[in-house]
């Protein structure tokens, strides 16, 4: 009699770009891990704001310095294809202005840019943006979302408060618990449409 192996947890990617936002990416990692399997991807300029010592113990944190010791021959594993490749989803929170500019402008500088070049956009990708007010309301930042909703990728609005450099209104990145809630109800809703299982 063959017994059925249980269903694996999703799988999936978080990657922080440089905004304030990402001294909560430990908050948001800790939200996804005891629910999935997460793997971390953090750029030059977020490194500067988050502190390694607040990521779970089983969430592996990818940098920059990765995506090129990895490989040194032909036939070397490529990290953003791994990475790519291993997700069910990817969720950047927070995505900055610039991260959000290089996004829509297709340049891949970085490993998460990278990351999203070689996207397979048959799988979800969630962004919650984070930046000041001003940066929010720029008319380059309603061009470069329209054109990231038009690859398939899904925005989870900022918020209205008092923002890192004092003034007040719309940039805020969502609550790291808002941000897992939205992304666990369209896990769990997909897999209840197809037949109630997770993801193979």
């Amino acid at each position: 009699m063959q017994v059925e192996s249980a269903p694996r947890k999703p799988r999936i990617l978080l990657a922080a770009s440089g905004s304030v936002a990402a001294i909560k990416f430990g908050s948001l990692c800790s939200c996804f891990s005891d629910w999935a399997d997460v793997k971390a991807v953090a750029t030059q300029a977020a490194l500067h704001f988050i502190d390694r010592a607040t990521l779970p113990k089983d969430v592996t944190l990818y940098t920059d310095e990765h995506e090129w010791s990895t490989w040194s021959k032909i036939g070397d594993t490529v990290l953003h294809i791994e990475l790519r490749q291993w997700a069910d989803i990817m969720v950047i929170a927070p995505l900055s202005a610039n991260t959000l500019g290089k996004i829509a402008g297709g340049l891949c500088d970085n490993l998460l840019t990278s990351i999203i070049r070689a996207w397979d956009y048959e799988k979800p990708i969630y962004v919650a943006p984070a930046m000041n007010t001003y940066m929010w309301t720029n008319p380059f930042t309603e061009k470069h979302l329209m054109t990231v909703d038009e690859l398939g990728i899904t925005l989870i609005p900022p918020v209205s408060k008092r923002l890192a450099c004092g003034d007040y209104g719309t940039g805020a990145m969502a609550e790291p618990s808002l941000i897992f809630n939205t992304v666990r109800l369209f896990m769990e809703s997909r897999q209840n449409a197809n037949g109630g299982g997770r993801t193979q």
